[in-house]
C-alpha cells in the first residue's frame, strides 16, 4: 500500500491526481492538499478581467469530483515540508506523511520585488481569478475616465503569452466601447524582442506579434526593466546589450496590468537539494528530484534554465500541454517505482498555445518547447479565438468529470503527432 501526496490543485495537480488514480491499485491512496479550494481555469482570466466571463463560469468545485474518484482532498495550505521525514505540516497544524510526493504548487507571485507593483500596489494582475475580478472593476472605473494604458511583463517574468493576450483583448474591448481613440497603449516587456516569449520565438511569432502591435497602434518597449510603480506612473529603464541603462522613461497610466516574476512558494524555499535559489524544484529527466528520490515535481514550480543570456532576465514559460506531459511521465514513473522498477518515462515538453486577441489570435506549436525543435510553427487568425473558446469549454468539462485524457483526445493528438511521452529506448 502506497500513499501519494500531491501539493497543489491547479492544472498540474488536478490532472496529476486524475492520471495517478488511473494507475494505482485498490490499496493505494492519493491525497491532494491545496490553498485554493476551488479550481479556476487560468487561461480564461484575461476574459474575466474585461467581464467577458464571470468567475463562476471558469471555476470548478473539486471536492465532489475528487470524492467521486476516491481521492482524499484537503483544501488547506502546506506551511512546512520536511522531505527527510517524508511529511508535510498544514496550516491547521495537521501532519501528513507520504511515500511519494508530487509538488505541483505553481509559483508564488513576486510582486514585492518591484515597489508599487501588483494588486496591493498600483497595477492590476490576471495571474489569479481574484486578481482578474479586481482588474475588471478597475477597468470599469478607467473607462469612465479614459487615459493611457500600460501592459506587459516585468524582468524575470516567465509567462509572456497572457500579457500579449490581455493587451489585445483590452484593445478589442476599447474599440467595442468606442473609446479606443482616447487611449494610448504601450506594451512593456523584458523580452529582447516582441514575440520572444521566453522561448527565443516560435515560428514567426516575432513577425506576427510585431505586425499585430503596429496594426492596432500599440507602442512597445523591449529589453526593459521596471524600476518602480507610483500612482499613475511607471518608471522603466531600457537596457543595453551590455546590461547598462540606455534610457529611463516615465510612463503615465490610467490603467496598467504588468505580469510579475515568479518564485517558489515559501515552504519550499531554502531546502537544500530540493530547490534552486529562486525556490523552483530541481528535477531530472524523469521529473524526479536528484536528492529526494521519492519527490517529483510538475508545472510552473519546476526549475528550468533560461533561454540563454538576454539584456533583461527572462524566464521560460511552462505551457499547459507541457505541464500535462510532465504529469503523464510522472504518473508512469511512480507506477514503475511501485512495481519495483526504475523510472524510464520522459515528458516531451511540447508546447501548444492558443493566444486569444478578442476577435483573432496567434497560435503556435513548439516540439519540444525549447529549441532546437522538430516542429516550429505559428499562425494567426479568427480561428484561434474560436479554438480557444472551444478548448475552454472542453477542458472545464474534463476537470469537472474527473478525466485526465479521454481516448478521443489521445487519438486526436496521435494523429497530429503531438505526444506527451518521448519515444526513447528506455520507455519504448
Amino acid at each position: 500500500m502506497a500513499h501519494i501526496l500531491i501539493m497543489g490543485a491547479g492544472l498540474g495537480g488536478v490532472v496529476m491526481a486524475y492520471e495517478m488514480k488511473d494507475l494505482l491499485g485498490r490499496d493505494d491512496d492519493i491525497t491532494v492538499v491545496t490553498k485554493d479550494p476551488i479550481y479556476h481555469f487560468v487561461p480564461s482570466n484575461p476574459w474575466v478581467a474585461v467581464k467577458w466571463r464571470t468567475r463562476e463560469a471558469v471555476e470548478v468545485d473539486l471536492a465532489p469530483t475528487f470524492a467521486k474518484r476516491g481521492i482524499d482532498y484537503k483544501p488547506v495550505p502546506v506551511i512546512k515540508l520536511e522531505p527527510d521525514e517524508n511529511r508535510v505540516t498544514l496550516a491547521d497544524a495537521s501532519v501528513i506523511g507520504y511515500d511519494f510526493l508530487v509538488i505541483a504548487t505553481g509559483p508564488e507571485l513576486a510582486f514585492d520585488e518591484i515597489p508599487g507593483l501588483g494588486p496591493d500596489g498600483y497595477t492590476t494582475s490576471i495571474c489569479h481569478v481574484d486578481h482578474a475580478t479586481a482588474a475588471a472593476e478597475a477597468f470599469e472605473q478607467f473607462c469612465k475616465n479614459p487615459g493611457p494604458i500600460v501592459t506587459g511583463a516585468v524582468q524575470g517574468a516567465s509567462c509572456f503569452g497572457p500579457a500579449y493576450e490581455f493587451t489585445f483583448i483590452l484593445e478589442t474591448e476599447l474599440r467595442r466601447r468606442k473609446i479606443r481613440d482616447q487611449v494610448p497603449m504601450t506594451f512593456v516587456t523584458a523580452e529582447p524582442y516582441i514575440g520572444h516569449l521566453g522561448l527565443d520565438g516560435v515560428g514567426d511569432t516575432k513577425g506576427l506579434l510585431e505586425a499585430e502591435m503596429r496594426q492596432h497602434h500599440i507602442k512597445f518597449m523591449t529589453s526593459t526593466r521596471i524600476a518602480k510603480v507610483e500612482p499613475g506612473k511607471i518608471t522603466a529603464e531600457e537596457i543595453a546589450d551590455d546590461g547598462s541603462v540606455k534610457k529611463t522613461v516615465e510612463l503615465p497610466f490610467g490603467f496598467s496590468m504588468m505580469l510579475p516574476s515568479f518564485r517558489g512558494i515559501a515552504p519550499l524555499r531554502g531546502i537544500e537539494g530540493l530547490v534552486n535559489p529562486r525556490g523552483f524544484v530541481l528535477i531530472d529527466k524523469h521529473q524526479r528530484n536528484p536528492k529526494y528520490r521519492n519527490v517529483f515535481s510538475v508545472g510552473v514550480c519546476v526549475a528550468i534554465p533560461p533561454m540563454g543570456p538576454t539584456p533583461v532576465p527572462c524566464g521560460v514559460p511552462k505551457t499547459g500541454f507541457m505541464i500535462e506531459s510532465m504529469v503523464t511521465a510522472t504518473a508512469h514513473n511512480i507506477r514503475q517505482l511501485l512495481d519495483g522498477e526504475e523510472p524510464t518515462h520522459q515528458a516531451t515538453w511540447n508546447a501548444v498555445c492558443l493566444a486569444d486577441f478578442g476577435d483573432s489570435g496567434v497560435a503556435f506549436v513548439a516540439q519540444p518547447q525549447l529549441p532546437p525543435r522538430n516542429v516550429n510553427w505559428s499562425s494567426s487568425g479568427v480561428w484561434v479565438h474560436n479554438a480557444k473558446i472551444a478548448f475552454e469549454k472542453y477542458f472545464m468539462r474534463k476537470m469537472s468529470r474527473g478525466e485526465s485524457e479521454p481516448f478521443y483526445e489521445k487519438a486526436m493528438l496521435d494523429i497530429l503527432g503531438i505526444g506527451k511521452l518521448k519515444k526513447t529506448t528506455e520507455s519504448a
